[in-house]
């Protein structure tokens, strides 16, 4: 008798030789793990589910036939199986880094070999769809380019709705003018790399101590009405603890901080080992301690499955905040199920992350104020709209973990050589033995 229960057949990929390999979900006990075996590296088996929450109210249902796919996830591009709509794509216009992070997707080369602008403007104009298209400029470090501002001009002049940039901060801490010529040409949001509120993080994970130069980072945006996410790499020992420091942080920030993105570290890019399944940080865990760590403030209910993408993928919570604290606007019901694969899905969570991480023109500074009653319905409205807050995250697949069912999900596409390719396929490397 198998010492777990079956729960779902899938694909993936042997990490280490990165071919495509039957897998399954199965359940020991509480927690659930993705299993497979290559019959020249042996058997694999990652955790996917801590058992903080119910698996099967989690994902309710949502998993479509994980097709074998001859081309996936082999960087082929949005093939005739995906089932999702683009979100949000991403383009990525340089190379180079003022960091060397221990931990980072992109592993750059930290060349000058990069795109021109002639080569930029050229992408821009395929992958765009006028008054719709979410485009994310990353890298490398995104600021490390002196025409930043006349890629993000030509991405609005071409009819991109918003134009996120992707930035360590460094930069934008150093240089007002370059912040300034930024906004004018329209950025219209910051996701900003933010890994705790203590440099013993930073010196961990980013080498140097870099507190200071966030802050300064965000009030530099804050000066031009730029809004900021924060965005930290969750690796276990070094900053899951400071989860609540973090959430309580960005709310105190708020309006200029619109929101935290939590990212739990993806062994992929510059981190090649095969990790152990006790240094993965699994989503539940995390909502586990989002609740733990705000006390409560912001529970497990507030948080709710990705709305365009594969439930296991991430989730997303809207919040407004009032004196300090966040109130949640969304409520989780064990009957809900998730849109993953809706046609419209993709434009749905676009629309409501991007409303919440643009800040919105200078209002009335009277229902501006804090002081406020959220109980008058104009009060109320206009909070919303500029002290929105969100609480997102999104789990990255690695070659241990990849499942093809998820990835046929994928609505974060990376565009390159004329080509949309799902995040986590792109990014995709194998294990050293």
């Amino acid at each position: 008798m198998p010492d777990y229960q079956l729960l779902y057949k899938t694909w993936s990929i042997c990490p280490i030789c990165m071919k495509r390999l039957p897998a399954e979900r199965v359940q020991r006990g509480e927690q659930v793990f993705l299993k497979k075996i290559c019959k020249e590296h042996g058997s694999f088996e990652s955790i996917i589910w801590r058992g903080y929450s119910s698996f099967s109210e989690w994902v309710n249902n949502s998993d479509q036939p994980a097709l074998e796919n001859p081309n996936c996830p082999d960087s082929c591009g949005l093939c005739s199986d995906h089932l999702q709509k683009t979100c949000c794509v991403i383009l990525n216009i340089t190379n180079r880094c003022n960091l060397n992070c221990h931990f980072c997707f992109a592993d750059c080369n930290n060349s000058n070999d990069e795109l021109t602008f002639e080569e930029i403007n050229k992408s821009l104009s395929k992958l765009i769809v006028k008054g719709k298209t979410l485009v994310q400029l990353s890298g490398g470090e995104p600021t490390m380019r002196d025409d930043l501002p006349e890629i993000i001009k030509a991405a609005k002049d071409l009819g991109a709705k918003y134009v996120q940039l992707n930035s360590n901060g460094i930069r934008l801490s150093e240089d007002k003018e370059y912040v300034r010529k930024l906004a004018k040409a329209g950025l219209s949001f910051v996701f900003m790399q933010f890994d705790g509120t203590d440099d013993a993080i930073y010196k961990s994970l980013r080498g140097k101590s870099l507190l200071k130069v966030k802050q300064k980072a965000i009030e530099r945006c804050s000066e031009h009405n730029i809004g900021v996410t924060l965005v930290p790499t969750l690796v276990r020992g070094v900053n899951t603890h400071n989860i609540g420091d973090i959430l309580s942080y960005a709310i105190s920030e708020s309006p200029k901080v619109r929101g935290v993105h939590f990212q739990p570290a993806t062994f992929l890019g510059r981190v090649p080992e095969k990790p152990t399944n006790d240094e993965r940080f699994t989503l539940d865990e995390l909502i586990f301690e989002i609740q733990k760590q705000t006390n409560g403030m912001i529970k497990s209910e507030n948080l709710l499955p990705s709305a365009c993408d594969h439930p296991l993928c991430g989730f997303h919570g809207d919040f407004i905040v009032d004196q300090n604290k966040v109130i949640s606007l969304l409520k989780r019901e064990k009957t809900e199920k998730s849109c993953c694969g809706s046609p419209v899905a993709a434009d749905i969570n676009r629309e409501f992350v991007a409303r919440r991480w643009q800040r919105p023109p200078t209002t009335n500074a009277s229902l501006d104020s804090s002081n406020g009653n959220l109980h008058d319905m104009e009060f109320f409205l206009n909070r919303v709209k500029t002290h929105g807050f969100t609480v997102t995250s999104m789990a990255f697949q690695d070659a241990g973990n990849i499942d093809f069912s998820r990835l046929r999900n994928c609505s974060l596409h990376v565009y390159d050589k004329g080509s949309f390719i799902p995040f986590c396929s792109y990014y995709l490397s194998g294990w050293k033995q």
